[in-house]
């Protein structure tokens, strides 16, 4: 059947989906961390604060998800911080996430979430860590 020509695929789409992820994740850290591409409208952040730890956790977070490196324990974390940020920041300006600007945060929450169960899929360091390892091979 069709789909079954398509299941072979899936460590590749969702190496796709992690590495497009970060892709867009790591430059929200950049910013509040080093003011590129461009300075956040309300400054750069102080690094010890509730911004700033953020920060760090965007920036080197997303980089061990692009590199699919301790990626269940990194997902789960930033799962964790974005719900916080939408919940914190987000949800108190509104109902409607189109409104209060925090359906990107509901989506990043969901696709780390998504790999803390799956892992980070094909064109990993976790998946060349673990080779030969005992996970079904589309879970590296």
């Amino acid at each position: 059947m069709f789909y079954d020509k398509l299941d072979r695929y899936t460590p590749y789409a969702l190496a796709a989906l992690r590495i497009a992820a970060a892709l867009i994740f790591i430059p929200h850290g950049l910013q509040k961390l080093f003011g590129f591409p461009a300075p956040p409208a309300s400054g750069l952040p102080p690094v010890l604060s509730l911004f700033g730890i953020g920060a760090i956790l965007e920036l080197v977070g997303g980089l061990f998800i692009l590199l699919g490196l301790f990626t269940r324990p990194v997902a789960f974390i930033l799962a964790g911080e974005m719900a916080v940020a939408y919940w914190m920041f987000h949800a108190p300006r509104g109902l409607y996430p189109v409104l209060n600007g925090g359906d990107a945060a509901i989506l990043y929450c969901f696709v780390f979430l998504l790999l803390v169960f799956t892992g980070p899929g094909a064109l990993s360091v976790d998946g060349a860590r673990s080779a030969g390892g005992h996970r079904p091979s589309w879970a590296r």
